[in-house]
């Protein structure tokens, strides 16, 4: 069976190195910053965003337990206001759309509204040889909205600057999906 889980990893592996910039733009429970955060290293930087107070906490705990190194930055402001506090390129951007996992809160999810701009500012962040990977999750409404506005957008995309790319299991078409962006180098 495909892991989509080892997949991103593996395709963010590609991009990512130590002392490199990255931002997880839906820190949820953390998994993704404490990821990023050991791939780039003492010597990097990853900024996360999260609206959710509790998600803030749950990071901080995951990356205390995970040994993560103090070269992260947890931020409780919405995932579209990034360019106010990210500078510069960065060499990798992960978004994991839908409702934090664990948190009781399963109507609380991420909003077409804001991810659209979210998505359109993390990849105009993009540095040479960077990725952007962007899970989206259709079993509800809004994720499959969302999805759908993503894939337009996505379609839009330069094919002489970027490649833009969908995984998704075709057999199971509620089941998560993502979607990367890698810019040339």
């Amino acid at each position: 069976m495909v892991d989509l889980l080892a997949l991103q990893k593996h395709f963010i592996l590609a991009h990512l190195r130590p002392g490199d910039a990255a931002v997880d733009f839906t820190m949820g429970n953390g998994h993704d910053t404490a990821f990023l955060s050991r791939t780039v290293g003492p010597t990097g930087s990853v900024t996360a965003f999260d609206i959710q107070p509790l998600a803030l906490c749950r990071t901080e705990e995951t990356l205390r337990e995970e040994g993560c190194p103090p070269n992260y930055r947890l931020l409780c402001v919405s995932h579209d206001r990034a360019p106010e506090f990210v500078r510069g390129p960065i060499r990798a951007g992960m978004f994991n759309l839908g409702y934090m996992p664990g948190s009781g809160h399963k109507e609380l999810t991420t909003m077409r509204k804001t991810t659209l701009p979210a998505v359109e500012n993390a990849v105009a962040m993009l540095g040479r040889d960077a990725i952007l990977l962007v899970a989206v999750y259709p079993g509800h409404a809004e994720g499959a909205e969302e999805g759908r506005e993503l894939e337009a957008y996505f379609s839009t995309l330069s094919r002489y600057k970027m490649t833009v790319a969908q995984f998704r299991m075709l057999n199971s078409p509620a089941s998560p999906y993502f979607m990367i962006c890698e810019t040339k180098a």
